[in-house]
């Protein structure tokens, strides 16, 4: 089924010049992102808390602070560590301390903590380096979390979508995309994060976990969402328009909503009781 261009997870390596151009594209319109994207499921959030030693946390990738807002609001103290000097700023003015730096250039300076998070984030990390960096800030015992959402609307909205971005925009290279199902190829890029991390050993054994929930759109509510996503943020103003008017005159048809189906998958982990060597 056609869908929205992919995101996350699975990005290899070193990143291609190409998916950095992609990553940094969210800051575009950082209050547009931080308004329209979907929070995380709070038994995410409870698990992630309740499987600390203790509040302290650095969220890895913060963005706009969506997460790392979630994590205040559990009683974490929260470091966020971003790359976008746009996004850090919006997430700022909301209350969260960020540093503006990509995670492997990021200077802890001897400070540890609790828990490092990502959401949304860790495939524009380095995936085994940025494990080891994050086992050196972590406190024996404390946890990494990884976790992002997997999606895709109803065919009565996706397909309308497909049309219009091919049409609208012949040469990307989403048009040509495998039709493999999402929630299995999101899955597969959570496993390779399981294996990244066994392979520092510096982790207990990696768990996956997973959160299925559902959200209501509104039809202003999802053509705001549309140009927060990788495929269009880059795109021209008048480009952007042309699809969002047919996906917004396919969900007119529809009564004007529908609810998406979320999966939240995660990997997670516990730094052994040794310290890292730096």
């Amino acid at each position: 089924m056609p869908t929205l261009p992919r995101e996350q997870p699975g990005q290899s390596g070193t990143e291609s010049h190409e998916a950095r151009q992609m990553a940094e594209s969210f800051g575009v319109d950082p209050q547009r992102y931080d308004q329209a994207r979907p929070g995380y499921p709070d038994a995410l959030m409870e698990r992630i808390v309740a499987g600390s030693p203790g509040p302290e946390v650095l969220d890895v990738g913060t963005g706009t602070g969506i997460a790392a807002r979630q994590l205040q609001a559990a009683g974490c103290t929260v470091l966020g560590v971003e790359p976008d000097a746009r996004m850090a700023e919006l997430a700022r003015a909301r209350g969260l301390p960020v540093e503006v730096a990509t995670f492997e250039a990021w200077q802890p300076a001897g400070r540890t903590f609790d828990a490092v998070t990502a959401a949304q984030a860790w495939h524009w990390v380095d995936p085994v380096a940025g494990a080891v960096k994050a086992a050196q800030v972590l406190r024996p015992g404390g946890r990494l979390a990884i976790f992002g959402h997997v999606y895709e609307p109803p065919a009565e909205v996706a397909e309308p979508f497909a049309t219009a971005f091919r049409r609208a925009v012949p040469e990307s290279p989403f048009n040509n995309r495998p039709t493999e199902s999402p929630l299995a190829m999101y899955q597969a890029g959570y496993a390779k994060f399981a294996d990244a991390i066994r392979e520092t050993e510096l982790f207990g054994e990696p768990e996956q976990w997973r959160f299925d929930w559902e959200l209501a759109y509104t039809r202003d509510q999802w053509l705001a969402l549309l140009p927060t996503t990788g495929g269009l943020t880059r795109l021209p103003r008048d480009t952007t328009a042309e699809i969002l008017d047919a996906v917004g005159a396919a969900i007119d048809s529809m009564g004007g909503g529908f609810t998406m189906g979320y999966t939240t998958l995660a990997t997670s982990a516990l730094r052994s009781g040794t310290s890292a060597s730096g």
